[in-house]
């Protein structure tokens, strides 16, 4: 595979500045109260220096390097050596031993979807350990934020850098790899598909929802604890980013299954994106707005929370019915009902990297005729909510939106990029008959 000069340019753009972005962001809100533009101005000015604000960052601690250690240990333990036992007694959640899509290659991984648990267990422990047995403070985390920030860096270049000497090396399989011939893009953007240490632990999966996602509610909780010790009191702002989001997060560990045959599972190999990601971006910069909340207690109107909550709420129902109901017609093969009728399809096929031929079908009902990526809609409007409720104070909290549209704009872009390879002239018929993308009428 052979890289062009913009996807070049763009990996080492992030991998140059995003670290950057990440460290700004978190500074900002230590030292500025937020402000973006504070520490612009200090250093235009002559006020401070560069050397003068990486003098007050707290360096790694010894305390953070353990606490640290300590979680993605446990994490690693839940999800390496204990089987799911949800799925045994939770109406309707798919957990246990579960296959993933067909690889390029053709192959078929099979996964131990725990992740429900790790999540309860994990929360479980927090809860008793932080108000009952009182064995840590549940500021914890923030007390700690910028030396986990470190800690969270070193694991994340540690296991990129692991996963890419490995796929020149030892890969799990070798025939799903993707080499460019370019070093940068190979880091950042991986060479295996799948690699894995032993039968069952899986790296993307692993570091797609555990440390990352199962920490983004503890962080939230601990950003809660601190604005109540902080002010004695916590606002409806920072319940409504604890409950949204966390809506969001059981969501993905009710729905793992389902996500084994998403975009980040079945298309992306795991590099410094996936790797350094999950570790450092996605807990830090998705958690924005708790942070923001200590540093801003915005109480907001009931008009204006009940409004973010509604915005919120009918974000994740469009999110979550327009995916649930892609699913079914999966499983049903089409032999299901969609808003109240026999689903419509258009009929396709490939072939895959062995030869193969398959056939498949394009749904064009329900929420898929509306927009060919209606779910992503509704994952934005659930993310303006979040960043809503922090008021209109500070630009910071808005980033999360401002970045997910990026992120999400792009991923429908490149995702129709390998359907249009992958299916030819039938993924013309089906633009045709789903002509946008995420806003109807407009994009």
């Amino acid at each position: 595979m052979e890289v062009d000069w913009f996807s070049l340019v763009s990996v080492i753009f992030l991998l140059l500045f995003a670290p950057f972005i990440v460290y700004y962001f978190i500074m900002a809100c230590d030292q500025y109260s937020c402000s973006l533009t504070a520490p612009i101005l200090d250093v235009a000015t002559g006020r401070a220096s560069l050397a003068d604000i990486w003098a007050k960052t707290p360096p790694v601690t010894a305390k953070a390097a353990q606490l640290y250690a300590l979680w993605v240990s446990f994490q690693v333990l839940l999800y390496s050596w204990l089987p799911d036992f949800c799925h045994r007694f939770l109406p309707g959640y798919v957990g246990g031993v579960q296959e993933g899509a067909i690889t390029p290659a053709g192959i078929v991984n099979k996964y131990e979807v725990n992740g429900l648990q790790a999540w309860l267990i994990t929360h479980f422990l927090w809860f008793v350990n932080a108000y009952l047995l009182s064995w840590f403070s549940p500021t914890i985390i923030f007390d700690n934020w910028i030396p986990l920030l470190w800690c969270a860096n070193i694991l994340g270049y540690a296991v990129s850098t692991f996963a890419m000497i490995k796929g020149y090396l030892f890969p799990t399989s070798a025939e799903d790899c993707k080499f460019t011939g370019n070093f940068f893009y190979n880091y950042m953007m991986g060479i295996e598909f799948n690699p894995r240490i032993g039968k069952w632990f899986d790296f993307k999966l692993f570091f797609n929802g555990r440390p990352g996602i199962v920490a983004w509610t503890l962080i939230n909780l601990s950003f809660a604890a601190k604005q109540q010790e902080l002010y004695g009191h916590v606002t409806n702002s920072m319940i409504l980013v604890n409950v949204l989001q966390a809506i969001y997060v059981l969501d993905f560990f009710w729905n793992e299954t389902w996500y084994l045959k998403t975009i980040d599972i079945c298309h992306d190999h795991f590099g410094w994106y996936l790797g350094w990601g999950d570790c450092v971006w996605l807990p830090y910069l998705y958690t924005l707005q708790g942070l923001y909340l200590v540093y801003h207690p915005v109480q907001l109107s009931t008009p204006n929370a009940l409004g973010v909550l509604l915005l919120g709420l009918v974000g994740y129902y469009i999110f979550r019915m327009t995916n649930h109901q892609k699913d079914l017609f999966r499983r049903t093969d089409g032999h299901c009902l969609i808003w109240g009728k026999k689903p419509k399809a258009i009929e396709c096929s490939y072939t895959s990297a062995d030869g193969l031929k398959h056939r498949s079908k394009l749904l064009v009902s329900g929420f898929w005729g509306v927009a060919r990526h209606f779910n992503y809609t509704g994952d934005l409007m659930g993310s303006l909510a979040y960043c809503l409720a922090c008021g209109g104070g500070h630009l910071l909290p808005y980033f999360y939106i401002i970045y997910m549209t990026i992120l999400l704009t792009h991923r429908c872009l490149r995702d129709e990029h390998r359907c249009a390879n992958k299916y030819g002239r039938d993924w013309e018929r089906y633009v045709a008959a789903v002509p946008y993308r995420l806003l109807p009428g407009i994009f």
